[in-house]
């Protein structure tokens, strides 16, 4: 039996609600089935728009399942329906839906998808930019509205087709106004919230760049494999190259000039750091300063490990499909470029190939040191130059020496070879500065010494001197060359702790989580892919490098062999890898402990609260009950009464305890039954308020009618309001009055409860909703504390929140937050600000 094959995913993505997805979908479907196919609508929400739902004539609609959850009826997808129909196409709309919990296999709509495409299935579905997962925290920056309802990118990212639907801010906003989105009575207030001309606009930016990146890498993934190494000049992507040098702020600047004049192309500045560390000496100063300049820019830094600056420079800008690369000019003088070998710049545009390349000019350029030795290297230019020089120079001294025979003695010529030997040293090592202390010799001797002529000495002290000529030459060379090594040797050593400090740097500012750490990795040794694997691979490519990670996991980058010095920098990355596999572990299991420590934490404080808050109203009203019982007293009217009166107080408040307690145990057991439905706040208000105490401070109760109505069970919704307005009645200072308004904002309605008692500190905030404790409070009368802790479980239950803001002027205001019952239709967490157009 074959295997089953994939079914092929198309996501429309619209920037904000009403662009016209849904309707595109439906459009294709028709199309498609117009040419035979086999098309079905899984799911398709038309939210009342009538040219919307005129496009579901000629498609077969399946009948959605009826879903009960908490007292309340909704309508999903038939999921074993479309599986059972198996069409060659399903059309679900709102992949970030929810599913109501019970009601099916999957809790989230994209996970249904996923099943229909296991199965072979095309599908065909929508989304709006602020349901992907990455987006979430940005989009709620922008309009204020959380997003609860996501969806993974890299589930919209394997879609073979992302196609966007998009529609300029003011055309929505005149599908607004036109009625062909919201219904009338949420025209006015979509219009001065979410659907403000700032907000769509940020909107469509984040849904344009989202399938820009989606573009190119489709671009790249056909690149690779069709193994094109050119450079296409789709998008122009500038690389600046950065030093670490004063320079590199006016580079940036340039860089970002240029990026900016190539219609927003991308800016990306890259630090060089030589694995056999002979590029050290950059200031890590300037490259910090730098680094948060460009991020200021808009553009990315990046750190790279490479045997040779130029060539890492121009592998990385093809990694990145650059069009362009900006560096500086050389700070070297005119007689060290002669000296050595050409440099960084010319090389970079020798290998550069159909990269554009800026040599930019800056205030440092020409003003290096002239000794050739501050390079700190040997390239093969010099091994070469060095030997040659050790035979013309000598000779050359010897033609002008032999000019100047009247002025000069011995002592000076030998000087003068001496600092020829020792110019040659500088330039080639010790073998060159060998090569040119013999040739000296030879010719301090055959030129200088006596007798002339003749490779004799004829003196002990001409002797002497030709000795010791020979050995400080020697002994010279030999001290040049061990500092170069030594150089070589600290540079080495600068480089790695550079690197490991950019590593450092990168988990302290927040990229610390695994993936990032791979690719971190990947970037700065230059590799193709970096994975973490519980096994190494059993067979290993010459470009495969696999170092351990940690307890049971290994470390694998593939792309190129890296030197011994390049290993050892890669453990240490390794470790970091490791100890973020550790953390996540650790983080996992304290996870699956704290629900544990949770409910021990509450069974304690219940035993503990228990034993005095409860038995004192059974107490008050036990004795009471007795003393209306004895037949030895007899008691007055009067007396009688207040004993009842005693009796039924200690009851009541008994029976409220146990209550809250039954209650807030059902919540935490999720047993808890709701039913949800259209609730008017100015119904379920005054009867929360007649359970206040007579001496209660006056409530004002302001704009209740103004706001629609909520989707909440409404005598849940008056314990709330009841326990909520009762908390702030007791902190209001005698004389001061209790203010309830009510507000509605991106489709939901904010209940106020403000009270201008003491207000709380801000680290108490989240202690104020903890049960069986009251803040301030040292005598245990104040009872239980459920109130509160049980209302926002309540809040929370219909899919609200409960949460505490600070009084202008001082004191305390607590906002409960619900859903309008226009969204009845959709489990909870459902916004009505995200559906699909």
């Amino acid at each position: 039996m074959s295997d089953v094959r994939l079914g092929h995913l198309k996501v429309y993505l619209g920037a904000a609600p009403g662009v016209g997805k849904t309707y595109r979908m439906l459009d294709e479907g028709r199309r498609r089935a117009e040419r035979g196919t086999d098309v079905v609508v899984g799911f398709a929400e038309c939210h009342g728009r009538r040219l919307t739902e005129a496009m579901l004539d000629g498609l077969e609609v399946l009948p959605r399942a009826r879903c009960a959850y908490r007292g309340g009826e909704f309508a999903e997808m038939d999921l074993d329906a479309v599986l059972a129909r198996r069409p060659q196409v399903a059309i679900v709309d709102e992949i970030a839906h929810t599913n109501v919990p019970g009601g099916g296999r999957n809790p989230k709509r994209w996970q249904d998808v996923e099943e229909l495409l296991a199965a072979g299935i095309d599908v065909i579905t929508a989304v709006n930019v602020q349901h992907l997962a990455s987006l979430k925290d940005v989009v709620e920056k922008i309009t204020g509205v959380p997003q609860h309802e996501t969806v993974p990118d890299e589930f919209v990212r394997r879609a073979q087709q992302t196609e966007l639907v998009d529609l300029p801010p003011e055309g929505l906003r005149r599908r607004m106004a036109h009625g062909n989105i919201y219904l009338p009575e949420k025209i006015d207030a979509a219009l001065a919230n979410y659907f403000r001309p700032g907000n769509l606009t940020a909107l469509r930016q984040l849904a344009l760049l989202w399938v820009a990146d989606r573009v190119d890498e489709a671009l790249q993934s056909y690149r690779s494999e069709h193994g094109i190494g050119g450079v296409w000049e789709t998008r122009e992507r500038v690389v600046v190259a950065l030093t670490g040098g004063p320079e590199g702020d006016t580079l940036v600047r340039r860089a970002a000039r240029i990026a900016d004049r190539s219609a927003g192309g991308d800016l990306l500045a890259v630090h060089v750091t030589r694995s056999d560390g002979l590029a050290a000496g950059a200031s890590h100063a300037s490259l910090a300063r730098q680094r948060k300049l460009v991020e200021d820019l808009g553009g990315s830094y990046h750190s790279v490990v490479g045997e040779d600056v130029s060539t890492a420079l121009v592998e990385f800008a093809r990694a990145e499909h650059a069009t362009q690369l900006v560096l500086g000019t050389s700070r070297r003088g005119r007689l060290e470029r002669f000296l050595t070998a050409r440099g960084t710049g010319d090389t970079t545009v020798a290998l550069s190939g159909d990269i554009d390349v800026h040599m930019v000019t800056h205030e440092r350029a020409g003003r290096g040191t002239l000794l050739p030795s501050r390079r700190r290297t040997l390239p093969t230019s010099r091994l070469v130059a060095g030997p040659v020089a050790g035979l013309v120079l000598p000779v050359l001294l010897t033609f002008v020496l032999d000019q100047l025979r009247g002025p000069l003695d011995l002592t000076s010529e030998a000087l003068l070879y001496l600092l020829t030997v020792v110019g040659v040293a500088c330039i080639g090592g010790v073998a060159s500065a060998v090569v040119a202390s013999v040739t000296a010799s030879l010719l301090l001797n055959y030129w200088f010494i006596s007798p002339t002529g003749r490779f004799t000495l004829g003196e002990v002290n001409s002797m002497l001197a030709l000795i010791v000529f020979a050995i400080v030459a020697a002994v010279v060379a030999g001290v040049v060359d061990r500092s170069l090594r030594l150089s070589r040797r600290s540079a080495r050593a600068t480089a790695e702790a550079e690197t490991m400090s950019s590593l450092a740097g990168s988990i302290v500012r927040g990229g610390h989580t695994i993936p990032e750490l791979l690719e971190r990795t990947r970037e700065t040794f230059g590799m193709e892919s970096a994975e973490l694997m519980a096994q190494p691979p059993g067979s290993r490519a010459g470009d495969t490098v696999v170092v351990p990670a940690g307890s049971g996991a290994f470390l694998v980058l593939r792309g190129r062999a890296l030197p011994s010095s390049g290993r050892r920098v890669l453990a240490a990355f390794a470790a970091h890898v490791g100890g973020a596999v550790e953390r996540a572990q650790l983080a996992e299991a304290a996870a699956e402990v704290e629900p544990v420590k949770a409910a021990d934490r509450m069974r304690t404080a219940l035993l503990r609260a228990v034993g005095h808050d409860l038995r004192t109203p059974l107490a008050a009203g036990w004795a009471a009950v007795t003393s209306l019982r004895s037949r030895d007293v007899e008691f007055s009217a009067e007396d009688r009464d207040e004993l009842l009166a005693t009796a039924d107080e200690s009851l009541a408040k008994l029976n409220r305890l146990v209550d809250n307690l039954l209650d807030l145990s059902r919540l935490q057991a999720g047993a808890l039954n709701l039913n949800l439905r259209a609730t008017a706040l100015e119904e379920v208000l005054p009867a929360a308020l007649d359970s206040l105490p007579p001496d209660a401070p006056e409530v004002e109760v302001r704009d209740l009618e103004e706001v629609p109505p909520v989707l909440a069970d409404p005598p849940l919704l008056e314990r709330v309001i009841d326990n909520v307005v009762g908390n702030a009645a007791r902190h209001t200072p005698p004389g001061s009055k209790l203010l309830v308004t009510a507000s509605a904002l991106a489709g939901r309605v904010e209940l106020r409860v403000v009270d201008r008692g003491p207000g709380l500190p801000a680290g108490d905030r989240d202690r104020l909703f903890e049960p069986f404790q009251r803040l301030g409070d040292n005598d245990n009368t104040t009872g239980l504390g459920l109130g509160l802790a049980l209302s926002r479980g309540l809040a929370e239950a219909m899919d609200g929140t409960l949460t505490p803001e600070d009084t202008p002027g001082g004191g305390l205001t607590m906002v409960l937050s619900l859903p309008f019952a226009e969204q009845a239709e959709h489990p909870r967490g459902t916004q009505s600000v995200g559906g699909s157009a």
